[in-house]
């Protein structure tokens, strides 16, 4: 396939998204149209563009690539999102509409105390921008590696491009364009994705019929595990980590949250997360279908698999295997998955910065507007840093280390957001960051104290036991209401 043809087909990618931007921001660009869209949001397109920020270009590669591992017990995890979304709607969002919040770490301040609000509002900054980061690079790497080294092009070069052209669509009127953006791009990659399935159904001469069939046939069709509680895929911890994840990473997250904010009003905000959550189900179950059908078809065409999991998809997409206009395919959907999540993590981190750092929200509109639009630009050339950081280090394991050292820092958030809505307790708020802080480091050295001494590996509940640790320290360190008053 011609490199020329792919860099046109990008080309007028992002002009489409620049478009959007330009009609959404042409009329209004203030603060509260880039932090909650004017709050005129259709909850039907906020829904369709949670499901394109949710899936990154890492999960366009790594879901089904993990088939191969751990068979599809993945929809365990899947199946306790839907519960979580549920209990996002019901309990956190009207709590967040209720005191009309723009940064959902302002119910910190208000409840616990305003190091507590600065904890909960530095943690979600550090997990946030190096998680999205990690995860914009690898795809940056697969566009590299597959693309744009063809026409010598550095990888500083790709990733300064790739970094402005997010920044230029979404520094009008952040939230209020990405909205309209994401849910194009979302569309995109579900498309993508099944043009894929359809490409690879083709190369094996089956029909739909016979797609079904070869799946459910596959050895790899194991959604459940109930026997073995020592594996990380037992079905009671896939389960409820996956309820605790979307709690998590979805309800206590300023970068989903942002979205459901735009909404006119709770029960339009409500709607989208019930249906964002009923979509995600049936698009995790296509990405891991994908898994079964190439692993199956490199059994039948004797393809020698790659080592890594993550490198299947990218395999069959770049060498041909599947005809080569496969590859553009490839390539929007890994566009689209990658900056849905990058544009909407640069907006959120430059709203929690401006609000919850800088309390701009006091200040002068006009002042406060040239303030977020300057934060915008810092944080978009730390993201451009960080990830030239990731190359420099150029290795693999620990840039998934990394990874696995952000997450950790949602346990302390989820721990302080329980303690502020179930119990009536008042912290001592000067204590609260070193809990926030010691909770984690004790969670990842006993993970790896529990790994070399019983060869038991914690899986996602880590996150449960982190926010319960935290939870638990703020606990002993508070003192009950006086119910005198």
């Amino acid at each position: 396939m011609n490199n020329y043809t792919i860099l046109i087909i990008i080309a007028v990618y992002f002009c489409i998204l620049l478009l959007i931007s330009y009609f959404t921001g042409r009329r209004n660009s203030d603060n509260d149209a880039f932090f909650r869209g004017n709050r005129q949001s259709p909850w039907y397109v906020v829904s369709i563009a949670m499901v394109g920020a949710s899936l990154s270009g890492v999960t366009f590669v790594s879901v089904p690539g993990m088939v191969r591992s751990i068979d599809m017990t993945y929809m365990q995890t899947v199946f306790g999102f839907f519960f979580g979304y549920i209990v996002v709607a019901k309990v956190l969002l009207p709590l967040y509409y209720r005191l009309e919040l723009t940064s959902i770490y302002t119910y910190l301040r208000d409840r616990i105390g305003v190091r507590s609000y600065k904890t909960g509002a530095s943690f979600f900054l550090l997990s946030k921008i190096i998680g999205a980061a990690a995860r914009l690079y690898l795809v940056v790497l697969i566009l590299q590696t597959y693309v744009f080294d063809a026409w010598n092009i550095p990888f500083a070069v790709t990733t300064t491009i790739s970094i402005f052209l997010v920044w230029l669509y979404t520094y009008r009127s952040g939230v209020k364009t990405i909205i309209w953006t994401d849910m194009i791009q979302a569309l995109a990659l579900v498309a993508m994705l099944i043009v894929v399935i359809w490409q690879v159904a083709a190369k094996m001469e089956l029909n739909m019929i016979g797609m079904v069939q070869t799946i459910t046939a596959s050895p790899h069709f194991r959604i459940f595990e109930f026997d073995d509680w020592s594996s990380t895929q037992h079905f009671v911890k896939q389960f409820f980590s996956g309820i605790f994840i979307v709690i998590v990473m979805t309800g206590l997250d300023q970068d989903m949250m942002q979205k459901n904010l735009t909404c006119k009003n709770l029960r339009e905000a409500q709607k989208n997360m019930y249906t964002y959550g009923f979509a995600f189900t049936p698009v995790n179950f296509l990405f891991l279908s994908l898994g079964i059908l190439l692993i199956t078809l490199a059994a039948q065409e004797n393809i020698t698999l790659p080592q890594l999991n993550d490198e299947i998809v990218p395999l069959f997409c770049t060498s041909g295997i599947l005809g080569s206009s496969i590859l553009i395919f490839f390539t929007i959907g890994i566009i689209a998955a990658a900056f849905s999540s990058a544009d909407s993590a640069l907006t959120a981190l430059t709203t929690s910065f401006c609000v919850d750092i800088l309390g701009i929200e006091k200040a002068d509109a006009e002042k406060a507007k040239k303030t977020r639009m300057r934060v915008h630009v810092l944080i978009a050339i730390l993201f451009a840093l960080i990830i030239l950081v990731f190359k420099s280090v150029n290795n693999r394991s620990i840039i998934d280390a990394i990874y696995m050292i952000a997450s950790y820092t949602y346990g302390p958030l989820l721990g302080l957001f329980a303690f502020g809505l179930f119990t009536k307790r008042k912290p001592k708020d000067k204590y609260i960051p070193y809990i926030c802080i010691a909770s984690p480091i004790f969670c990842f050295a006993l993970y790896h104290y529990t790994l070399q001494t019983t060869g038991y590996a914690f899986g996602y509940e880590i996150l449960m036991l982190n926010g319960a640790l935290t939870f638990i320290g703020i606990w002993v360190l508070s003192m009950k209401p006086n119910l005198s008053k």
